[in-house]
Formats: structure tokens, sequence, C-alpha cells
């Protein structure tokens, strides 16, 4: 179990559910796209923000990613840290049908693959502050040709895939989580087998 300050943020109540075996945190629902029309939670979400922090851990589908980057966008102050779960495809227990992308969500993962999604984030216990970082940014990735390149989006995927990340990450969400999970010297030698694979 993963005692968390910060709130963690997720779409739906199974996904609390869920995500009640892995962490020992506040858990908020953003009940889907609600969100987008509930002044209250924000204000909640914000006050978290600002305070202690907040996780945003929502689905790896297209809809998960449009809640994310709105949450993102009503912060524009306060730490946020960003969980992601891998893309796996099937369909939930509970569900008659797979979801539109096929893809599994939050309420889906196991307890081993959502605990692994935290630690990736360098969310391991309360004491947060001292995350190590990789001293990746922006401009190493398009050294390394993950950005501005030919075959930089084909780079990206082989990358996200490697490291079993969503395929949906931006550049920069992908600059942020690299630097909670590994160095700039380990991405180089990964890049280098990419380029040899």
């Amino acid at each position: 179990m993963i005692n968390l300050k910060e709130a963690v943020i997720v779409e739906g109540k199974y996904d609390k559910i869920k995500l009640s075996a892995v962490v020992n945190a506040v858990i908020i629902c953003t009940d889907g796209f609600h969100i987008f029309k509930d002044r209250d939670k924000l204000s909640v979400i914000r006050h978290y923000a600002l305070s202690d922090g907040v996780i945003i851990l929502t689905d790896s589908d297209s809809a998960g990613f449009k809640i994310r980057s709105y949450i993102k966008g009503c912060i524009p102050d306060g730490k946020i840290i960003n969980v992601y779960i891998p893309d796996i495809f099937g369909k939930e227990r509970r569900k008659s049908s797979p979801s539109k992308e096929g893809k599994l969500g939050v309420e889906g993962m196991d307890v081993k693959t959502l605990t692994e999604a935290f630690e990736k984030a360098g969310v391991i216990s309360c004491d947060t502050s001292e995350r190590q970082h990789g001293g990746i940014d922006r401009l190493l990735m398009y050294m390394l040709g993950y950005s501005g390149g030919v075959n930089s989006a084909l780079k990206r995927k082989l990358l996200l895939e490697r490291l079993n990340l969503p395929s949906l990450m931006t550049t920069s969400a992908i600059v942020d989580i690299l630097n909670t999970m590994i160095t700039a010297e380990e991405l180089k030698s990964l890049t280098a087998e990419i380029d040899e694979g």
C-alpha cells in the first residue's frame, strides 16, 4: 500500500474502488466528462493542488487524455503529478463489450500494474520531495530523434512500447515521466537499442 499526501484524481467510481487497494489517499472521481461542468469539484482539486498536490490517473484512451489535459489546464498553479497506465487491450469484467478504443481502463488494471505505474512516476511514499530527475529535456528528445524528425512519431511509439507507457502521450508528457524513470544516459542507451532494432 502506497501512503500518499497528494489527492488522486480518477475518472469513475470503479477506478476509485480498484485504486483503494493500491493507495492510501484521498481519491476524487471526475465522473468522466462531468468534470467539465462541475465548478465545485474543480475548486476542490485546485485546493489539493495548492496544498499537498494532486496525482492525475486517467485511462490511456483519448477520453482519459482529454480529461487529464482539461484538469491540468484548470490548475495553473500547484503541484500536479501524472501517473500513466500502459496500453493493455481487453475488456473489463463488468462490461459487456470493450471500450471504443479497446483499452483497459484503471479499473481493469491489476494491483501490480497500478503499483508499477506509481513507481514509474516516482510516487513511492509520502515523501515525494526526493524524486530523482534524469536530466531529460525537449532538446535531448530532439537530438535523439524523438521529435522534429522524419520518423520521430514511430520512434516515440517504439520508446513508449519499450517502457510500457500509453501511446497517446505528448512529447512534453514523455519528458516528464522519463525524468522520474531513467537518466539521460539510460535514455541514450535505450535509444541506441531502438535504433539497432
